[in-house]
């Protein structure tokens, strides 16, 4: 009885541990500038996507900001007059820079609703158990044509990692234990955006390739991102060092090049959404357009022969 509600409760927290998140990131703070190539390479594509907007966002919400690493690719941009960073870390938020900085919890929102022009957030929320219910607290907290915009890692991310631990755990130990977290695909985030309530939805992704000497280094570099394993139902000891050397022998076996690096593959997914709003560009009902197929067919010159 007692291991049926232990499931129970687990499935009702989630798949992803938070609190474990929040001692992950406190603990790669100290160092976190050593480790944050990723997400300062992500934070500046998204940043980028603001460009292509001619509107202001006078209240900013930086959301999962880590160091604050994103709202320094904002601070150039006219518009913003505030912006608001943060993290389920207290260790991160005190790096970051900025008058406005606050710990929240992305399955929490502190706002009040219909109040944010725009929600913006890099490599943060995929680590968030209920992600549609974040996703309608956030089209909650915006203003009518408010934004969000969001990059998150998808399914073909550490797509290597993922077969060389496999191999090596079948073979060492018997079976697999649950590693790499389980990443979002494009066509369900899509329907998730709508299902949110967000009007004009687009996705579009990006993949970042970076190579290690080893793929120890890549794990390293995991860690100090504060990216390791956080999933509720995995390993409570550390990994024998067998299967780790034997998986970074898998993955160069796999993958490497002939100098013996190893490529890491990071595909990135970016969401863009808006709060709806009547002035928003609306798609007509059916059967309400002034012409008819058939009469943009009868306009055609009929092929000889016919």
């Amino acid at each position: 009885m007692a291991g049926s509600t232990s499931n129970s409760t687990q499935e009702e927290l989630g798949p992803f541990d938070r609190v474990q998140l929040g001692r992950r990131r406190d603990r790669a703070a100290p160092s976190f500038a050593d480790h944050s190539f990723l997400l300062d390479e992500v934070s500046l594509r998204l940043a980028e996507r603001l460009d292509d907007i001619k509107r202001s966002f006078p209240l900013t919400v930086d959301l999962g900001c880590h160091d604050g690493r994103l709202a320094g690719h904002l601070s150039s941009r006219s518009g913003i007059e505030q912006l608001v960073q943060c993290d389920i870390s207290q260790a991160m938020i005190a790096q970051a820079k900025g008058a406005y900085r606050v710990v929240a919890d992305e399955e929490w929102l502190p706002f009040a609703a219909g109040r944010l022009d725009l929600v913006i957030s890099a490599l943060s929320l995929h680590w968030v158990n209920d992600l549609p219910g974040a996703l309608i607290q956030i089209r909650r907290a915006l203003r009518p044509d408010g934004l969000f915009l969001a990059a998150i890692p998808g399914g073909d991310s550490l797509t290597e990692l993922r077969q060389a631990l496999v191999q090596a755990e079948s073979e060492l130990e018997g079976g697999i234990s649950p590693r790499i977290a389980p990443f979002s695909d494009i066509r369900d985030l899509g329907a998730l955006l709508q299902r949110a309530g967000f009007a004009l939805p687009v996705i579009d992704s990006d993949t970042i390739t970076v190579t290690y000497p080893d793929a120890l280094a890549l794990m390293r570099d995991l860690r100090g991102m504060g990216e390791s394993n956080i999933l509720r139902d995995r390993q409570r000891h550390f990994t024998r060092r067998s299967t780790l050397m034997a998986a970074a022998e898998r993955y160069r076996e796999m993958f490497g090049d002939e100098n013996g690096r190893i490529p890491a593959t990071f595909q990135i997914l970016y969401l863009a959404g808006w709060s709806p709003h009547e002035s928003q560009q609306q798609a007509l009902k059916p059967g309400s357009g002034e012409y008819s197929l058939a009469d943009a067919l009868a306009g055609e010159t009929a092929p000889e022969g016919s």
